[in-house]
């Protein structure tokens, strides 16, 4: 099987399980049991690939920058040519985002 690459964001959110489980925490190692208070982490959003985690593990991964949520990542991404500068080059035939008198 082919590695993924790694994530560039998640989403977290608490989980409410009742199903007498028990998980393997993917931040320590330690076993977790589903009846405990924890949560559930998906990476981009795929809830296909979740993973149940100690609520304390996310939270210290949280503050150490290591779960970032969509809205963090989205802010560290380049961005494009604004709505004004792609009209603009429609308007003068010039390639959106270029510079030039």
């Amino acid at each position: 099987m082919a590695d993924r690459p790694q994530p560039r964001w998640w989403s977290v959110r608490r989980a409410q399980n009742l199903k007498p489980a028990t998980y393997r925490c993917p931040l320590c190692g330690r076993h977790l049991p589903a009846l405990s208070e924890h949560m559930l982490m998906f990476p981009e959003g795929d809830s296909s690939r979740r993973r149940h985690a100690h609520t304390e593990c996310v939270l210290a991964a949280r503050k150490a920058g290591k779960l970032p949520t969509r809205e963090e990542w989205q802010k560290t991404q380049p961005r494009g040519p604004s709505a004004w500068d792609r009209l603009r080059a429609r308007v003068t035939g010039r390639e959106a985002g270029s510079k030039g008198a």
